[in-house]
Formats: structure tokens, C-alpha cells, sequence
């Protein structure tokens, strides 16, 4: 028996400042995993994947994260890509400085 699709977003890295970004779904990369494009479609969800494999000369390393539905957007569903959305944590810059603690969540 085959396993159900979950929900996804596709995330990755920007290529020059090496921040998390999301693809939403008019193909702009955001910092924020609510604005991210919710994949409900096992196929779609491929096919977002390799578009964003694609774009080489702006992001590194895309992936297709598990992400549930929230009331104002996508949400994480595991530690891991919670973690992602407060950018990085050995101290106070970037996305925990620039905006709220709820708003990378």
C-alpha cells in the first residue's frame, strides 16, 4: 500500500547570502515559510521541485519540506524546518532581528 502524500513547500538557500527562502506560488522566493506555495499534489510538488532546480544562478540546495495548513499560510510540521524560519541562531541578526518571533513561524 502506498503511502499518502503530505503537504509540502519547497525551500532552499539563497545563493549569495546563503538565507532560507521559500518559492511561492507566483515564483518569487520569500524568507517568510508562510508566504511559501502549499503543494498538495504528489506531481505538482515534483514538478515545483524541479522548476526550482532550475534556478541555479539564485538558490542552492531546494528540497521539498513537509508543511501543514495554517491560518496564515503553510506551517512547519517538524523541528528541523521550524527551526529553518528563525534564520540563524548563534546570534541576534538577520530574520530574528529584522522581524517579529511569530512571524518566522
Amino acid at each position: 500500500m502506498s503511502r499518502r502524500f503530505t503537504p509540502k513547500v519547497v525551500t532552499a538557500n539563497r545563493l549569495r547570502e546563503g538565507d532560507v527562502v521559500y518559492l511561492t506560488a507566483d515564483d518569487v522566493w520569500s524568507p517568510f515559510h508562510h508566504a511559501a506555495e502549499l503543494i498538495e499534489d504528489e506531481a505538482h510538488a515534483q514538478m515545483r521541485l524541479l522548476h526550482a532546480m532550475a534556478q541555479k544562478l539564485e538558490v542552492v540546495g531546494p528540497y521539498l519540506a513537509d508543511a501543514k495548513r495554517g491560518p496564515n499560510g503553510p506551517e512547519p510540521v517538524h523541528f528541523r524546518e521550524a527551526f529553518r524560519t528563525r534564520g540563524p541562531s548563534n546570534y541576534d541578526h538577520g530574520k530574528q532581528a529584522d522581524f517579529p518571533a511569530d512571524m518566522g513561524a
